[in-house]
């Protein structure tokens, strides 16, 4: 198995044609993947929040049962003439999360911690079903990607508490041992592509 970004299979070309500059990805514990994607240029905004039930539970209580049909989840708000579509999956399936494991991230387990990629258009749908069948095929990982395509009905923002919590959080012994080594991998590997600090 590699997650050597360099080695790892790349998204399909022309990925920004279509793909729009918002995306909602769910893989694991949202403190984690919010961490990721918040130091790389070219990203705008980072929320988190739940995608995939209703609005009645779209809070962290009910989502943390597991039977809510939802997903933690990021919105992504991009730049596509700075970081494309393409870049971001690639980034969630190498450094954001395991896209192999069924709903959980470690020791995270249920259908809220999920890998999810919820499409907002058909073109979302096909790059990313396309990029899976490649990742797939080049038998980077030991088993299959289990990431789900699921259309994107509604975001819901979570609650005040949750936004930017690794940052505000550092030595938090879940962020420590979860979040902070993703945001490590991603300075190892991208950081020529990092946001200037401040």
């Amino acid at each position: 198995m590699t997650t050597d970004f360099d080695a790892f299979p790349d998204p399909p070309s022309d990925t920004a044609r279509d793909a729009g500059d918002t995306i909602v990805l769910a893989g694991g514990c949202f403190w984690c993947t919010e961490a990721v994607y918040r130091q790389l240029d070219g990203v705008i905004s980072v929320r988190p929040g739940y995608a995939g039930g209703s609005s009645a539970t779209a809070n962290y209580e009910d989502v943390c049962t597991g039977a809510t049909g939802h997903a933690e989840a990021i919105e992504i708000v991009f730049d596509p003439a700075r970081v494309q579509f393409g870049e971001i999956l690639k980034i969630f399936f190498t450094i954001a999360h395991d896209p192999t494991q069924l709903n959980r991230q470690g020791a995270d387990v249920g259908t809220q911690y999920r890998s999810a990629i919820f499409y907002a258009s058909d073109a979302q749908r096909q790059i990313a079903a396309d990029y899976i069948a490649r990742i797939d095929a080049a038998r980077v990982f030991d088993g299959p990607v289990v990431t789900t395509l699921e259309p994107l009905t509604q975001f819901f923002v979570a609650e005040a508490f949750h936004h930017d919590y690794a940052a505000r959080n550092p030595w938090q012994p879940y962020v420590r041992a979860v979040a902070a080594p993703k945001v490590e991998k991603l300075r190892r590997t991208l950081g020529d592509r990092l946001r200037e600090p401040g």
